[in-house]
C-alpha cells in the first residue's frame, strides 16, 4: 500500500468519524443537558432533605451526611443515564468494574482513612456523643465536642486548644462521656487532727458544702472516712453536681468546697493538720535528740569554755 492510498483511508475513516458525531451530536446534546439537569436536581434534593431533617429536629452532623449521600447518588443517577444515552452501556460497566478494582487497591492503601470514615458513620448514626459533650478519651485528652465529621472529632481542651481525634480512635476504645446523665460527682479530700470528734466534723462538713454551686438539691453530701494517716484522719467528702452541656461549673465548684471547708475548719477550731516528724537519734534509735547530746558530752565541753573564757575575761 503506498502512501496515496493510506491518505485516502485515513481520510475515510476521520469522514466516518466526522459523520458518527454529527448522527450523535443530538443524542450528546441530550446527555450533557441531562447532566446539568442532573446536578441542579441533586443539589435541590439535598437541600430539601436537609430542610426536612432540620424541621423534625435530625442532628446536624446526621443532617449533612445524608445530604451529601442524596446529592452523590442522584449525581450519579443522571451520569448513567447520560451514558445510556449515548449508548455506552459497556463503558458503563467498564467504568464500574474499574471502580471497584481502584476502590479495593484504595481501601488497602488507606485502612486507617476507611476505619475513620467507618467509624464516622457510627459515631453519626449510633451517637455516643454529641456536639457539646464534654468527653474524655482513653490518651487522656478532655474537653468540649465542638464538630463531628465522617474522619475526626474535633475537641476544644479546657485550655484552649482544639485537638482532632481520630474517629477511629473513639470507636476502637474506650472513652468517657462525661455530660451524659446530666450530673457528676465531685470529691473533696482532706484530713482532720486525730483529736478531733468526727461526728462534729461530719455536721461542719455538711453545713460548708449546702451551698456549693450546682449542687443537686435532691442528693446528699456524703462522707467517706478513708484512713488512719500518718497525722491525719483523711475523708473524702461527696457532693453531686449538675453537670450537662449548658452547666459545666466543675472547678468553681471544688474550688468553693475547699474553701468553705477551710473556713468551717478555722471558725470551729478544727485543725487540718500537717504532717508532723519525730527524730530519732543513736545508732540503735530510741534516743532523743537532747539524750544524744548529753552523752556526748558537747554540753559539758561547752560549759567549760565558756567559764574559761570569762575567768580569761
Amino acid at each position: 500500500m503506498n502512501t496515496g492510498e493510506l491518505i485516502n483511508e485515513l481520510f475515510d475513516k476521520l469522514k466516518g468519524w466526522a459523520v458518527a458525531i454529527v448522527r450523535m451530536l443530538p443524542n450528546i446534546a441530550l446527555a450533557f443537558l441531562i447532566v446539568i439537569i442532573g446536578f441542579f436536581a441533586a443539589r435541590i434534593i439535598s437541600n430539601f432533605a436537609k430542610k426536612q431533617m432540620t424541621k423534625y429536629h435530625v442532628d446536624k452532623t446526621i443532617t449533612g451526611f445524608l445530604g451529601r449521600i442524596f446529592f452523590i447518588v442522584v449525581l450519579v443517577f443522571s451520569v448513567m443515564i447520560a451514558l445510556s444515552i449515548l449508548n455506552l452501556s459497556g463503558t458503563v460497566a467498564s467504568i464500574l468494574a474499574g471502580l471497584g478494582i481502584i476502590g479495593l487497591a484504595l481501601g488497602f492503601a488507606f485502612q486507617d482513612t476507611a476505619a475513620n470514615f467507618m467509624s464516622g458513620i457510627y459515631i453519626t448514626f449510633n451517637q455516643p456523643f454529641s456536639i457539646g459533650d464534654v468527653i474524655q478519651a482513653k490518651n487522656g485528652i478532655m474537653g468540649n465536642v465542638v464538630d463531628i465529621s465522617l474522619r475526626v472529632t474535633k475537641v476544644k481542651t479546657f485550655d484552649g486548644p482544639i485537638v482532632y481525634v481520630p474517629n477511629r480512635f473513639l470507636f476502637e476504645e474506650d472513652f468517657t462521656n462525661l455530660t451524659e446523665t446530666g450530673q457528676r460527682r465531685l470529691r473533696v479530700e482532706c484530713g482532720v487532727s486525730y483529736g478531733d470528734d468526727l461526728e462534729k466534723v461530719e455536721q461542719i462538713v455538711f453545713d460548708a458544702l449546702e451551698q456549693t454551686p450546682g449542687r443537686i438539691s435532691g442528693e446528699e453530701i456524703t462522707i467517706h472516712w478513708v484512713e488512719f494517716g500518718d497525722s491525719s484522719i483523711n475523708f473524702t467528702a461527696n457532693i453531686w453536681l449538675d453537670y450537662t452541656k449548658e452547666n459545666k461549673a466543675y472547678v468553681g465548684a471544688k474550688n468553693y468546697a475547699i474553701k468553705a471547708l477551710k473556713k468551717a475548719f478555722d471558725a470551729n477550731d478544727i485543725m487540718i493538720p500537717f504532717p508532723i516528724r519525730t527524730l530519732d537519734f543513736g545508732i540503735k534509735g530510741g534516743v532523743t535528740l537532747k539524750e544524744e547530746v548529753q552523752d556526748s558530752g558537747i554540753l559539758e565541753i561547752n560549759s567549760k569554755d565558756q567559764v574559761n573564757r570569762g575567768k580569761t575575761a
